[in-house]
Order: C-alpha cells, then sequence, then structure tokens
C-alpha cells in the first residue's frame, strides 16, 4: 500500500453557520467533500491546503489548527491515506469553479449536514460547531 496525505479545510461564512463544500465528478456519481487534495511531494500540509483550497476554489486562504486527523485504507487504488482537516479563513479571490473537469458545483452548506459528508462519527455529531483546535506547528512556527 502506497502512503497518500490529504488535506481539507473547514472554511466557515462570516456567521459561523455554513462551510463552503465543494461536489466532486465521481466516476459513478458526483459528492460533496470539503475544498482539499493530495499533497504533493516536497509540499508541507499547509502549502498543499492552500494550494487545494485555490484550485477547487479561486479563494485564497489562511489555515489555522488541526480539527480532525483521519485514515482510510482504499483498496481499489492502494492507498493507505492520512487525512488533515485543518480549520482556514478566507482571505482573498473570489468563489468560482476553476476546474470544471473536476468541480461541478461550489456551496455554503448547513453545519449539520457538512458532518454527514465529512464522515463524522455519530457519536461525534456537533464537533464541527463545538470546533475543536489542535495546533499545527510548522517549522517552529505554531497555528492554532
Amino acid at each position: 500500500m502506497k502512503r497518500v496525505d490529504v488535506v481539507y479545510v473547514l472554511l466557515f461564512d462570516e456567521n459561523n453557520e455554513k462551510i463552503l463544500m465543494v461536489k466532486n465528478k465521481g466516476i459513478k456519481s458526483s459528492y460533496f467533500t470539503l475544498p482539499g487534495g493530495a499533497v504533493e511531494d516536497g509540499e508541507t500540509l499547509e502549502e498543499a491546503a492552500i494550494r487545494e483550497v485555490k484550485e477547487e476554489t479561486g479563494v485564497n486562504v489562511e489555515i489555522s489548527g488541526i480539527f480532525t486527523v483521519s485514515e482510510a485504507f482504499f483498496e481499489e487504488r492502494g492507498h493507505h491515506t492520512i487525512i488533515f482537516t485543518f480549520f482556514g479563513k478566507i482571505v482573498g479571490g473570489e468563489i468560482n469553479i476553476s476546474l470544471p473537469d473536476e468541480i461541478e458545483e461550489i456551496t455554503w452548506m448547513d453545519l449539520h449536514l457538512v458532518e454527514n459528508y465529512i464522515h463524522i462519527p455519530s457519536k461525534l455529531k456537533g464537533l464541527i460547531k463545538r470546533k475543536p483546535i489542535v495546533p499545527y506547528i510548522l517549522r517552529g512556527n505554531v497555528y492554532n
């Protein structure tokens, strides 16, 4: 199995009631995720998160601490995936679909619906609203 690191970013609207989500074009059907994707060779988690959000949504972001770390095995791809979900803040740009072959929709989604799409276990429902944060440390700099 190949190890693959993936980053996602939770971006709240100004009222902290909705989260920015992207609808990805899938092989069998479309599906919603947070903006994000695979970390490239030589990239930090922070760099990957900022790049992926820009590519998928058109907005510039700053990341802060980590919301969750999870892992999954994708047998069909031969991947052991570690998923880092960050909190972020939009600092510029405009929402637009710049990758129409991959993304079919960008939307602000209610918090309670987002948890279903990002695989929050039922015993942790409401986790997004509580906003637990773990510091992300990069070369001695602390993001939280």
